[in-house]
């Protein structure tokens, strides 16, 4: 079971993962902590993890409030390991009408493309740069889900122009990586609606003629 949670100045969706034993994951927790952390509680989950898919500002805005709320680690890919304290980098230094975000450093590097077990949860990771060096796809078997961060969208793909992006290497990534998981995959995106693995290669126009 999973909840899609807009947050942040650009409501950037977080997911909350979790079981019947309230045991939950947190993705990309990006803003509004207050409120956010109230209704994890009114759920009356246990947070076990944050992880996140890459460290842009709007995907990190709520990392150090809701970890100290918690006292649980951050996973990041180790490519992106100083971006959460560098604004330059985490693309908050952009926006000249908000204050910068910054948060401490991930507990745990993200490297190899493995296997991560968090309680009773096991990710398949995939490393999918391309919009941004660190971009980590997770895979959850179980539930056949992937949490994409801002490479795979509904009939979109991420954005390129940002610090280390790369758009050969996005495409590279989503049809090396994520297009030959089960077409029944859903994919849940940083930005809008669910979608899944077969919509997307039927129907998204960046994806044709690769």
């Amino acid at each position: 079971m999973f909840k899609q949670i807009p947050l942040g100045p650009i409501q950037t969706n977080a997911y909350v993962l979790y079981n019947d034993k309230k045991e939950a994951v947190i993705f990309d927790p990006g803003g509004d902590a207050e409120a956010f952390i109230h209704w994890i509680n009114n759920e009356q989950l246990n947070p076990l993890a944050i992880l996140l898919t890459h460290a842009h500002f709007d995907h990190i805005g709520a990392v150090d409030e809701v970890r100290n709320a918690f006292d649980i680690p951050v996973y990041l890919h180790t490519e992106e390991h100083t971006w959460l304290g560098d604004p330059s980098l985490n693309g908050s230094s952009r926006l000249t009408d908000r204050a910068l975000t910054t948060a401490k450093p991930a507990d745990y590097d993200l490297e190899d493309e493995t296997e991560l077990t968090i309680g009773s949860f096991t990710f398949s990771l995939l490393h999918t740069p391309g919009h941004s060096p660190g971009s980590v796809s997770f895979y959850y078997k179980e539930e056949a889900i992937l949490f994409s961060g801002d490479v795979l969208f509904q009939q979109g793909i991420g954005r390129t122009d940002l610090h280390g992006g790369n758009h050969a290497q996005l495409l590279s990534s989503i049809h090396h990586k994520i297009l030959p998981l089960p077409e029944e995959t859903t994919v849940a995106s940083g930005h809008g609606p669910l979608t899944t693995i077969g919509q997307e290669m039927d129907h998204n126009p960046f994806l044709t003629g690769y």
